[in-house]
């Protein structure tokens, strides 16, 4: 047989001595990416993620020892080996998929960028180029925080992310109330270095008693310093 891609090579030791294994025997699940939202055959509402944030906590994880799973939006990037992926389009796909998988899992990071809204109705044809506006009538999506919050197991460890323009902290930890999530990790989209698209991230961890600036570094590296937080509270005994 063909001998394997020098890269997968790379990537499978690396998998087996990267760091230590605090998160074995633990199951991860991570959404990443955007989701995209049908207008007709041609068309269709997304945003911005490039679901690099995503990616890199899904291989730092495997590369801790836990079993880990991906659900994607779509996205440029190579999904990492060790990992179960699984590829979805809209944010109805995604509430599927999540809902279904969490309850089993010890830790789940909604790191996705979700549309908050999607067409009320998609056209079977092509929307066909008027003189006049159009306008297009929105529904809200399902809000996949706040149900796997409902749902939580006891001692799961829940993160989501926030991306904000303006009052970033005040929001994020909204968020975390009202979501009854363990952790938010809240990124301005309007700071130089963080945010979607790019290689680094600036962000601050939100949790129930504390709040952690983390200064600007790579999202591999942070994706180490969220799953730190993770392994502490999975490791801990705080599991019931």
């Amino acid at each position: 047989g063909r001998l394997p891609e020098p890269e997968f090579i790379l990537q499978w030791i690396e998998l087996q001595i990267a760091c230590s294994k605090d998160l074995t025997g633990k199951k991860v699940l991570v959404t990443a990416g955007p989701t995209r939202e049908d207008i007709d055959p041609v068309r269709f509402i997304t945003n911005h993620s490039t679901g690099k944030m995503g990616y890199a906590i899904a291989k730092a994880a495997a590369w801790r020892g836990a079993e880990t799973i991906l659900i994607t939006g779509p996205t440029s990037i190579k999904p990492p080996i060790g990992i179960s992926t699984i590829k979805i389009n809209s944010a109805e796909e995604l509430y599927k998929k999540t809902t279904e998988l969490a309850p089993s899992c010890d830790a789940v990071f909604m790191t996705s960028a979700v549309a908050d809204y999607r067409p009320a109705f998609i056209s079977n044809e092509k929307i066909k180029k008027k003189d006049e506006s159009l306008y297009l009538p929105l529904e809200k999506t399902k809000d996949i925080l706040l149900e796997l919050g409902a749902q939580k197991p006891n001692g799961q460890f829940l993160c989501g992310f926030s991306m904000e323009t303006s009052n970033l902290l005040e929001n994020s930890r909204k968020k975390l109330i009202n979501k009854r999530a363990d952790m938010i990790v809240a990124n301005s989209i309007i700071e130089e270095g963080a945010g979607f698209g790019g290689d680094t991230n600036i962000a601050t961890l939100i949790t129930k008693d504390r709040e952690i600036p983390v200064e600007k570094m790579t999202k591999d590296a942070l994706a180490h310093v969220i799953l730190d937080m993770a392994a502490k509270h999975l490791n801990d005994g705080e599991r019931e």
